[in-house]
């Protein structure tokens, strides 16, 4: 996937999890997916967004493996 587009759709789900609270825990997960598909890409990753993504972990923690 091209980063541009990748970049794209954190955005939009950025802005989803802003308009749609009620769907925030789904949100939050495709987030999870998509930054970590930018970090495969070796690109750095903007202090906002892994501020959200820490809230987004403190508020919904991840099971163990």
């Amino acid at each position: 996937m091209a980063l541009e587009e990748l970049q794209a759709q954190i955005n939009l789900l950025v802005s989803q999890i802003n308009n749609q609270p009620e769907d925030v825990h789904e949100l939050y997960e495709l987030l999870h997916q998509k930054l970590n598909e930018l970090r495969s890409t070796g690109q750095p990753l903007p202090q906002d967004l892994l501020d959200l993504e820490k809230r987004m972990l403190e508020e919904f923690p991840r099971p163990k493996k």
